[in-house]
């Protein structure tokens, strides 16, 4: 999709299959709106408050207006004009993109980056307009036998206008929401990408192909004897009931302006690269501690905390941005055999650190704690996981947000901050000290599972984490319930990839 701005002008002259201008609720027409229902002789007024009431989201369209170049005219609702705000653009651009989406344009010009909106500037309002394009054109069909052509998306060309004074600001927005929107689409299909495709062995062939499509990217993928070779023990332990063979990804890119060293203060390197690192359990059965049949289908998104590493990946990299990233997913499945662990064995992760396995169910954490060990290595600056960890964050927060947990409130500050402006917010939850009994083994130095049955499971699974992140600073955000949805609309959702590409966005013009 191709994404561009052009400076107001004679906003009735704009020659294009599909204008977009806003209405509020109030009666009260966009600047842009009046300027078309002007040249129209009031088409527009004719229709406000009766047959378009301008709720946020609604839509309409005009075809053919007398004195409008424009082939249709798209109205979208703004809701009430007192109460506009960065939310209410990003639905009303949404239901915009979804509405040009569905008439089949090949082009579309949006007025609506015009529209004053005091708790966003323009670049961010322009990355919103061109994430929501990609997101209303997002499809798939990868494994459809005969794909619906009417399904693909014509839309090819998206220009936004803005004020000339707007427009370098604009135009770097629109970049970075058409590198967030490709990084969240390939997220979306990873996740979405059934486990007989999408296993350990193809998620590792992907990062060979990132690797190939950006010089920036360094991509190494590591086999099973590569992996016993770094004492992988927890890691291998979940991937020993598959036939599948476990691969573990690093993919590491360094941007031109990443810091040569690492300069040391007491919260680790303060120049140091940022890891990410995704869950890549690419189908989890739940083992011998097998799930019940109800929805397991929708257990091939158990590597969505991989695939949003992988979107990330790719947006950082087409943006080139200047800083240091570093992807590592351990990716495996977890399967019921004659070979898989058992509750009751005791596996010896990577950091020495012993574990009993009370719930092969509890696989997720067993295969980060050794990637977690391998971060450090990279002497990092921040490490990140992001993982489909546990019920109870769905439980706790639903789909709404992300969980996030940290011991270090500067990061945790950061991150929120991060996902409010993104819109793929992100809530607090605990992970102290507190807590920690609850792992307590006669048998290992800690239990896989809180001894507390289901009290706070997303909590102690955290904890669990913290054990094997003592090194640098660390978070850990759980997408449980927000990676995918369920029922009629199942599919990834690509988060928490915009809350991630924000917070790397801030590192690097705040000058962290």
């Amino acid at each position: 999709m191709e994404f561009s701005t052009q400076t107001t002008q004679a906003i009735h002259q704009i020659k294009t299959a599909a204008l977009v201008v806003g209405v509020f609720s109030d009666g009260q027409l966009s600047a842009a709106a009046d300027i078309i229902n002007r040249a129209s002789d009031g088409a527009i007024k004719a229709v406000a408050g009766q047959d378009f009431l301008g709720a946020i989201g609604e839509t309409m369209v005009l075809r053919h207006l007398s004195g409008v170049r424009a082939l249709r005219v798209v109205l979208v609702g703004l809701g009430k004009q007192a109460d506009f705000n960065v939310k209410t653009f990003a639905k009303a651009q949404q239901a915009a993109a979804r509405q040009c989406i569905s008439l089949r344009v090949a082009d579309a010009c949006s007025t609506l980056l015009l529209l004053g909106c005091s708790d966003s500037d323009t670049r961010h309002r322009a990355r919103l307009s061109a994430q929501a394009h990609w997101q209303a054109a997002y499809f798939y069909d990868a494994t459809i036998g005969k794909p619906d052509p009417a399904r693909k998306p014509k839309l090819r060309k998206v220009t936004v206008l803005c004020e000339k004074a707007d427009d370098k600001s604009a135009n770097l927005g629109l970049s970075e929401g058409d590198a967030l929107g490709e990084g969240m689409s390939l997220t979306r299909t990873l996740g979405n990408l059934p486990s007989n495709i999408c296993t350990p062995t193809y998620l590792g062939n992907q990062a060979r192909t990132l690797g190939r499509q950006f010089k920036s990217l360094k991509v190494s993928v590591l086999e099973k004897k590569q992996i016993e070779a770094l004492g992988m023990g927890s890691f291998l332990a979940v991937s020993q009931g598959s036939a599948q063979a476990p691969r573990f990804i690093v993919m590491h890119y360094k941007g031109s302006g990443a810091a040569k060293a690492s300069t040391k203060s007491k919260s680790g390197p303060a120049n140091g690269p940022i890891v990410l690192v995704g869950k890549g359990i690419t189908f989890d059965t739940g083992g011998i501690s097998i799930k019940p049949s109800a929805a397991m289908d929708e257990m091939k998104y158990d590597m969505c905390g991989a695939a949003s590493v992988f979107g990330v990946m790719l947006a950082i990299a087409k943006l080139e941005w200047p800083g240091e990233l570093i992807g590592l997913v351990p990716a495996c499945e977890n399967m019921p055999s004659g070979h898989a662990i058992k509750p009751g064995d005791v596996v010896t992760s990577m950091s020495g650190q012993t574990i009993e396995i009370l719930n092969t169910d509890a696989e997720g954490r067993l295969i980060l704690c050794d990637a977690l060990t391998y971060a450090e290595r990279f002497q990092p600056s921040a490490v990140i996981d992001i993982a489909t960890l546990t019920g109870a964050c769905i439980v706790a927060l639903g789909s709404v947000n992300t969980g996030l947990f940290s011991p270090d409130d500067a990061l945790a500050d950061e991150l929120v901050a991060a996902s409010r402006r993104a819109l793929d917010p992100a809530w607090r939850l605990p992970v102290e000290d507190e807590y920690q009994d609850a792992l307590k083994s006669n048998f290992a130095d800690m239990a896989n599972i809180g001894n507390a049955g289901p009290k706070g499971g997303a909590v102690t699974a955290a904890c669990f984490l913290a054990r094997f992140a003592k090194a640098y600073r660390w978070a850990h955000l759980d997408i449980a319930g927000t990676s995918w949805l369920s029922g009629p609309q199942k599919g990834a959702s690509g988060r928490p990839v915009p809350l991630l590409l924000e917070y790397l966005l801030n590192k690097t013009q705040s000058g962290a």
